[in-house]
């Protein structure tokens, strides 16, 4: 390049190329099937499939409560309940570090930088999202499907189901957005899990950790793999919902 010559690559086609570069590698690694992107996803799954069987354990019987029955207070715990669909992941990760730490109440079954421990500060931050969509899909029936179900002489468990599966596209939604939660959730996992390779690096955190590396490519493949995953949960639920309305 002769004397005084400036480079004229635009800078948008070199960070066009770094971006292209990135993703090529990425997808190279996925099909290599590298160690340490699969771990990572692998850690993923079993959280996620953790923190949602207890979410909608406890989540979908209490937005049923709190949707179909009245009782005192309850304007002040939906209110609550509205509340902590904000509550920031870094306050609920200090609050179960505080509790199952080896000086917490919980410590003796030392569930700190477990998955069981990250499940549980994943759990809190789902629930309320999972109770408040079922309390909202509850309140929103019908209001002749009650009268019908108690004429009928739907009691307890039946009176349950029945009203749950009249609303079952508004729960599937709350499942489906707690779910996207708790998979693009960084800081409780970070708090609780320690982040160790091979035991509790989740697809988030190795995300963060490699770009901060500078490994943009190993990014890029987590990246690439947590919307697959995110496309292949939402694909089956709208796969449901027309099954359920042909």
């Amino acid at each position: 390049m002769p004397a005084g010559e400036v480079n004229a690559t635009p800078k948008g086609c070199s960070t066009l190329n770094y971006l292209s570069e990135g993703f090529f590698q990425g997808v190279a690694l996925i099909f290599s099937g590298n160690e340490e992107v699969w771990s990572a996803v692998g850690v993923t799954l079993k959280l996620s499939g953790l923190s949602m069987l207890a979410t909608l354990l406890l989540g979908v019987p209490g937005g049923f409560a709190l949707g179909y029955f009245s009782f005192p207070g309850k304007r002040i715990l939906r209110l609550l309940v509205d509340t902590l669909l904000s509550i920031p992941t870094v306050v609920v990760g200090l609050f179960v570090y505080a509790f199952i730490s080896n000086r917490g109440p919980l410590g003796q079954f030392e569930l700190l930088f477990t998955i069981p421990g990250m499940a549980i500060g994943q759990t809190i931050l789902a629930l309320p999202i999972v109770v408040a969509l079922t309390a909202s899909a509850v309140e929103s029936a019908d209001s002749r499907l009650r009268f019908t179900l108690l004429t009928l002489g739907a009691r307890g468990r039946r009176l349950l189901f029945s009203t749950l599966w009249e609303g079952r596209h508004q729960i599937l939604l709350a499942a489906v957005t707690a779910y996207g939660r708790v998979t693009a959730e960084v800081g409780v996992s970070m708090m609780l899990g320690g982040n160790i390779k091979w035991h509790t690096r989740t697809v988030t955190t190795a995300i963060t950790l490699e770009t901060g590396k500078g490994e943009f490519s190993t990014g890029i493949a987590l990246g690439v793999l947590l919307l697959c995953l995110s496309f292949v949960l939402n694909w089956a639920v709208s796969f449901l919902r027309r099954r359920g309305a042909a």
